[in-house]
């Protein structure tokens, strides 16, 4: 096979005392074999002479004998490499000199002079071969003596500036490339030149005389030249134009970096901003994002195309410039920025196709609306000489334009620098429109949470009361946990926590549905372990029959319903798997009542108990969400870590606090992290006692004679309390109640006036039947008894106890009525049973 070959034998210098020389004849074949040849391939003379040489060849060498006889013949001779055929089989690869010994037509005889190619350095090359490489070599070849001047280059080099090879002879580096970083390349230089070892691959980005204006990358190598005697003659280095390749990888880590920094956040401005930082100084020396407003609030963009002489608005979203103070523009982030609407930035932003040039017009003033009083500045005062704008687009929605100069750097934006633009702003385009959507969806979600949370906690004498509340998604402020405090009928109130699982919407509105519920269910006057089974049933229910994600978010959620009453003391709490409450007692003692924990809600399974406590005027209790412990009870084998986060409460708990304020916010900041795992959410209520002069009370006979001596307690009680103009009503009131227990309940009748916020009526008996309005017709003699005490109340109502159950009115001490309400001498409703 004739991997190197030279057809003028007489320039190789062949050394003919290391070759063993075989005789052919005119047809190839062997008619000589010396006892080199022996040596060198195995064979002895009688088993070759008289075969043709091709049969000592490997098959794709023998293939070419034809072609090289009849070179030999035309040329005189033929010099190469070929690969022959040991006689135990394993290939020789062997230097072949072929010269014609016997010159005559038809008596051709050739010496084929075989030397082995193993061992040796290879094939000697000419003068004029090695002339041939360095001078027509598409590499810029150079040599510079130990004082680093030229002593010779090559035609190539001249590609680089410079001038021609003679006018390089003798001079620096420096002086014919002064663009270039001529003491940092004269480094690696002086380098090799002391260590000897060659520097191969160095890339040395600038500018050269060729192309002053574009940025150019020439991968370069550094061999250190030695006389015979080993001393430094010089150095020889090569330098080749690898700009492009250098470009696309530019290109290719801006888009890594894009890629890496754009999208890092849920932010629409500073997406924006992180899209103008990656492009500058990779790109461009001064970038520019400016976005409709409708992005900016999340809503879809709105803006249409403008009429001839209408203002387009715009927002800046994000800028940025290698120069410090940002000289190109005058508009600061978050500021509308106006444009003509003939400008390039409205072309981009209606088309929704990009628009470059690489050259600035002189002419072309600033597209902005100027403020009244500065005069607009032409591009060119500005110093930006080229330009792009990219329309920021995704889902085929235009949100807003990116534009791009370049003012420092000499070279122009090409097609190229457009492309790349393109891309990694259609990159952002995506991250800008997942923040925006992410910004709508927070803002609604956050509606909905702040209209479904209490902006203010009810006004009430019970419990003082704070709340502190701390979502683990600080991004959007969105949660699960809730707490709600709801005032009761008898001067009681219900303090209610709960967590839903999951954060954003979906909890926000799973946590809505059951706060709601929650306060229906208050409204009813049901005991606390009621209320937590009417819940469970509920959400049980709106799994099974509601497809809506926040219904089946709601399962498996946590409610401790806690209501508190002034008058006895008494605390009754159910929980469903909930933490009990922290009790602290005035003198600061810190507890957790044994309270049953009932299944999650929605779970099913056993029933709802209550515990019941009497508490000591000025108690706290510390309703909480399991995330305040760091612990969640509702999973198995967690004791150990809920009694360590219970330990870690009463610590905090224990530490006196100014105020019932104060107290909330040390334990939120002690137990809960910056960044929370879980939502927190802890309601500290503060007890109250009514006074034995807010409350009286009078045992009754089932006896319709009591009625006249219950309203003459009741005028009397008034009177001691300063509320003689409530006498009339109260006394109305009154009547009918007690008439009702008396004429429709059975056993022992309990009246009993507490005053408070309100004045409140309550009349007792052992009945279970309910009250209800009817309408009775106009010849009726009775049936309007509840239908007067809804018209002169504020509200009313029934509860029901272990014992019965408690008709109840409250009337307003600020806003005094003493006459009936209008419209009420037609047919009223019947009170029934």
């Amino acid at each position: 096979m004739a991997t190197s070959e030279h057809s003028d034998a007489a320039e190789q210098r062949f050394d003919v005392a290391d070759a063993a020389p075989v005789l052919l004849d005119t047809h190839g074949v062997v008619s000589g074999w010396s006892d080199g040849s022996e040596l060198l391939l195995g064979y002895a003379a009688a088993e070759v002479t008289g075969r043709k040489v091709a049969e000592l060849l490997l098959p794709q060498d023998a293939a070419l004998i034809p072609a090289l006889s009849e070179r030999c013949r035309a040329d005189g001779g033929w010099s190469g490499i070929l690969t022959a055929r040991h006689r135990d089989g394993h290939p020789v690869a062997l230097r072949v000199r072929l010269v014609e010994a016997q010159p005559g037509p038809g008596s051709e005889r050739w010496i084929a002079l075989v030397a082995a190619l193993a061992g040796t350095p290879g094939w000697e090359m000419s003068r004029s071969v090695l002339e041939q490489m360095a001078t027509r070599s598409p590499l810029g070849i150079a040599i510079v003596d130990t004082d680093l001047r030229y002593v010779w280059s090559n035609d190539a080099l001249a590609q680089f500036g410079g001038g021609p090879a003679q006018d390089r002879i003798g001079r620096r580096l420096a002086d014919i490339q002064p663009g270039l970083d001529s003491q940092r390349l004269e480094a690696k230089m002086r380098q090799v030149l002391e260590t000897g070892a060659p520097i191969a691959g160095y890339e040395q980005v600038g500018r050269v005389q060729s192309a002053p204006h574009r940025q150019c990358c020439h991968a370069m190598s550094f061999t250190r030249l030695n006389d015979d005697n080993g001393n430094p003659l010089g150095v020889y280095y090569t330098a080749m134009d690898i700009t492009d390749r250098y470009l696309a990888r530019q290109r290719l880590a801006l888009l890594d970096r894009a890629g890496e920094h754009i999208g890092r956040s849920l932010d629409v401005v500073q997406t924006a901003q992180e899209l103008a930082d990656v492009a500058v100084p990779g790109l461009a020396d001064f970038v520019a994002v400016d976005l409709l407003e409708s992005v900016l609030e999340g809503a879809e963009p709105t803006a249409g195309p403008p009429s001839d002489s209408e203002m387009v608005t715009l927002r800046r979203a994000g800028h940025r410039s290698v120069r410090d103070g940002l000289p190109e523009t005058r508009v600061h982030i978050g500021e509308a920025v106006r444009y003509r609407p003939e400008s390039p930035p409205v072309r981009v932003l209606t088309s929704g196709l990009s628009w470059y040039a690489e050259h600035v017009d002189p002419q072309d003033e600033d597209w902005t609306v100027a403020d009244p009083g500065r005069p607009a500045a032409s591009l060119i005062e500005l110093g930006l000489h080229s330009m792009m704008i990219v329309p920021i687009r995704s889902r085929g929605i235009t949100m807003g334009v990116t534009s791009f100069f370049r003012r420092d750097r000499p070279d122009p934006f090409d097609a190229e620098d457009l492309a790349l633009a393109e891309e990694f702003v259609s990159r952002a385009a995506i991250c800008v429109d997942n923040a925006r959507r992410y910004t709508r969806e927070r803002d609604a979600a956050l509606v909905l949470q702040r209209s479904l949370l209490p902006s203010h906690l009810p006004e009430q004498n019970a419990v003082d009361v704070t709340a502190c509340y701390r979502p683990a998604d600080e991004l959007t402020g969105l949660g699960g946990d809730w707490f709600d405090v709801i005032p009761l009928s008898g001067a009681r109130v219900a303090l209610v926590v709960g967590d839903v699982p999951g954060h954003g919407i979906d909890g926000a509105a799973a946590m809505g549905r059951l706060r709601t519920a929650v306060q229906t269910l208050a409204d009813l006057d049901l005991p606390p372990e009621e209320v937590l089974a009417h819940l469970d049933d509920l959400v049980s229910r709106g799994a099974r029959e509601d497809d809506a994600r926040s219904a089946i978010q709601a399962v498996g959620s946590s409610c401790l319903y806690v209501v508190y009453d002034p008058v006895s003391g008494r605390c009754a709490m159910a929980s469903s798997a909930h933490p009990p409450p922290a009790l602290v007692t005035p003198d600061g003692t810190v507890s957790f009542p044994d309270l049953p924990v009932g299944p999650a809600l929605g779970t099913g399974g056993l029933p709802f108990e209550a515990a019941e406590f009497c508490l000591a005027e000025g108690t706290v209790l510390a309703l909480h969400t399991d995330g305040l412990l760091a612990v969640d009870p509702r999973e198995p084998g967690r004791d150990p870590e809920l009694d360590a986060g219970r330990e870690r409460l009463r610590g905090v708990l224990e530490l006196r606090a100014p105020s019932l304020d104060g107290l909330c916010v040390a334990v939120v900041d002690a137990l809960v992290p910056a960044r929370p795992n879980d939502d927190v959410a802890l309601l500290m209520a503060r007890t109250h006692r009514l006074g034995a002069g807010q409350v009286a009370s009078w045992d009754l006979e089932s006896d319709p004679a009591v009625v006249a001596e219950a309203r003459r307690k009741v005028t009397r009680q008034l009177a001691a309390w300063g509320l003689d103009e409530l006498a009339y009503t109260t006394e109305l009131v009154v009547s009918e109640l007690v008439t009702n227990a008396i004429r429709y309940a059975a056993g022992p009748i309990r009246l009993r006036l507490i005053v408070e916020r309100a004045l409140i009526c309550e009349v007792s008996d052992a009945g279970a039947s309910a009250p209800h309005l009817r309408h009775p017709r106009t010849t009726d003699e009775g049936g309007r008894g509840l239908f007067l005490v809804s018209q002169f109340s504020q509200r009313w109502g029934a509860r029901y106890t272990l014992d019965g159950k408690v008709i109840w009115a409250e009337q307003s001490l600020t806003e005094q009525t003493d006459e009936p309400a209008a419209g009420t001498d037609g047919p009223t409703p019947q009170t029934t049973r």
